[in-house]
């Protein structure tokens, strides 16, 4: 027979309707509002005591809550509705104080069953559902305060090399380069090196008696404008760095400003973890361990990260000099010590921090490198003003801590690893944190909040509506023009918006409000394809073939005139999804989608129908449609 399907078909098509509702069901279920805390850093442990605390907090502020639960790393209480959110931040930030990150969440409501075959809802893009939006304040005057002390360490490179005897070369409280030298000669004789290495420094010559002669080297103001741009450059591919890391979908990471950085996440899983993460200011400094003959001009103490070192040894005197640092990593991965079975961190530097590593190394075996872990943290001060309401102040401070000192036993290269972390998530923080890029400054959150739909609830009313009222008006056409054959088509369509739904959860898509305008335009082509199945059955009717071989004609013929009108398409929206951003890829995305389901629907699925029902008619004489 002409229109008979294979059983084989038939069972695909059904396994594909049952995966499809499946993984679109989750999308029925709303998720919770939510606070979520977990710790400062990945070693901290948020247990039960915790928990408790947060509920005590939440009940003396007369703030509903259920569902709160910890799993040891993160905690998490359910809200009853979005307005209790920041008020409940607020609350239980202030009950723990500073070294937890309290952040506002979405709590997921899919039932246990579904999640275990990993079918979770659509991610929604900040359009529809809003998000996390996070402000940052880049604090320029530390990236120029570290481009002036790293251009005092080249100058005193330069005159040691040039044998300019100097008395010292370091930088003061307002950013600028002094050096001291015992004649006016030698002093001039410096300036005139140095200015060709250094052009973007203004030299001034300064005298306070007869062996004190000093020039102060102070940046340009296009010099410091450049600065300021480039720290807050860096910062922006940093940051996008780390989103990509936590796997954000259709984030927004851009700039504000001068100094500031906008940091949309829609969707977000952990927000807790993404404000540790993004927020978080590490880097590594690699120094030698000081020595007998290091003056004291030139050590510094710092305590070890590890505390039953530090109650054995004390603090760790290293040389002010700095070998290398974090920025000149070019790979980081977490792993375990063979040997101890201890967290570790396998680096790779780039070409210039392997060469300058391998120099310092090779005349210092036998000595000690120690590598100095710095952070940049936040803590709230609450205070009253003279109103008596509370203020909320964000201060922030530069925690430094030694986390290795061990003896040089040979030159290192390009490859090594660190050791002496507390606990694997630590290890792969850091390993995340070295990988993404450092910062080129500092940054502190200055707000954050969570932000609706930023096209207005009406639009997005409007924007689901016009789904609903296109779907409903397709099917009364269907019904009316094409009959039985056009009840084909919308169960086809129905099953086709089912897949395309169930398509975008289980790859995480971001559905935007440009996405439910490819939506419906995904729809309309559904039915077009069918239009042309039909009109073509028409044809084969109106030429004299008989029902069953105009349905087979009319699929078989029509399908190439299928294929290619929706592969010009595709393309469109392959190259809109590679040049295009934020509400472009979203409709890129769904357009693709829809293309790839409609075109399985249209055919295979109408055409199964229309099988199923004539098919097995031998003498058929005529057909509805």
């Amino acid at each position: 027979m002409l229109n008979r399907y294979p059983l084989w078909k038939y069972l695909v098509l059904l396994f594909l309707l049952l995966i499809g509702t499946v993984y679109a069901i989750p999308n029925l279920y709303i998720p919770d509002p939510a606070v979520q805390v977990s710790g400062d850093s990945s070693a901290k442990v948020i247990d039960q005591p915790v928990l408790e605390a947060m509920e005590a907090a939440l009940k003396k502020a007369d703030i509903e809550y259920f569902g709160a639960e910890a799993d040891g790393k993160t905690a998490l209480v359910r809200l009853l509705n979005n307005d209790q959110q920041m008020v409940a931040r607020t609350v239980i930030q202030r009950a723990l104080g500073d070294g937890y990150v309290v952040a506002l969440n979405k709590a997921s409501t899919t039932p246990g069953w579904l999640q275990a075959l990993g079918a979770e809802p659509m991610k929604l893009g900040l359009d529809l559902a809003g998000g996390v939006h996070f402000l940052l304040e880049v604090d320029t005057a530390s990236a120029v305060a570290k481009r002036q002390e790293i251009s005092a360490d080249e100058m005193k490179d330069k005159l040691r090399k040039e044998k300019i005897r100097y008395a010292s070369v370091d930088t003061d409280r307002d950013n600028r380069i002094v050096g001291r030298f015992r004649s006016a000669d030698t002093r001039d004789q410096a300036i005139n090196s140095l200015r060709r290495d250094h052009p973007n420094q203004l030299f001034t010559r300064v005298d306070n008696g007869e062996s004190n002669f000093s020039f102060v080297a102070s940046l340009s103001e296009t010099a410091v404008r450049t600065i300021e741009s480039e720290a807050v450059s860096q910062n922006l591919i940093t940051l996008r760095n780390r989103v990509n890391e936590l796997g954000v979908s259709e984030p927004i990471v851009q700039s504000q400003g001068r100094s500031r950085i906008i940091v949309q996440l829609p969707g977000i899983q952990d927000p807790a973890e993404a404000k540790r993460v993004i927020g978080k200011t590490a880097n590594l400094e690699f120094r030698l361990g000081a020595s007998p003959d290091t003056p004291i001009t030139n050590r510094e103490e710092f305590p070890y990260k590890d505390e039953i070192m530090q109650m054995q040894r004390g603090n760790a005197v290293l040389e002010r000099q700095i070998i290398v640092t974090g920025d000149h990593v070019a790979n980081a991965q977490s792993s375990f010590d063979p040997e101890s079975n201890q967290p570790q961190v396998n680096i790779t530097l780039d070409g210039l921090g392997g060469e300058k590593m391998h120099r310092i190394t090779r005349n210092n075996v036998g000595r000690q490198m120690g590598i100095l872990f710095i952070e940049y943290k936040n803590r709230t001060e609450i205070t009253r003003n003279a109103q008596g309401e509370e203020v909320h102040r964000n201060i922030q401070y530069v925690e430094k801590k030694v986390i290795s000192l061990a003896t040089i036993q040979s030159a290192l290269g390009v490859q090594f690893r660190i050791t002496g972390l507390d606990k694997p998530g630590e290890a792969s923080e850091l390993a995340l944190l070295l990988r993404a890029g450092a910062l080129a400054a500092p940054m502190h959150f200055v707000e954050e909040r969570t932000i609706g739909p930023s096209l207005g609830a009406q639009n997005i009313r409007n924007g689901v509506d016009a789904t609903i009222w296109g779907m409903i008006l397709v099917v009364i056409f269907m019904l009316i023009a094409y009959r039985v054959f056009g009840v084909f088509a919308n169960l086809a369509l129905t099953m086709n918006v089912l897949l395309m739904i169930a398509v975008m959860s289980m790859f995480g898509a971001t559905l935007t409000l440009p996405g439910i305008a490819g939506i419906v335009l995904s729809i309309g082509m559904a039915v077009d394809a069918n239009v042309l199945i039909h009109s073509r059955i028409r044809e084969e009717l109106k030429g004299g073939a008989s029902p069953q071989q105009a349905i087979y004609a009319g699929y078989e013929r029509a399908w190439i005139t299928i294929l290619d009108a929706n592969l010009t398409t595709l393309i469109v929206g392959i190259i809109l999804f590679a040049i295009g951003t934020g509400p472009v890829k979203g409709f890129a995305v769904t357009l693709m989608i829809g293309i790839a389901t409609s075109m399985y629907t249209s055919v295979t699925c109408s055409r199964a129908l229309a099988n199923l029902v004539y098919g097995s008619r031998k003498n058929l004489k005529k057909i509805s449609i």
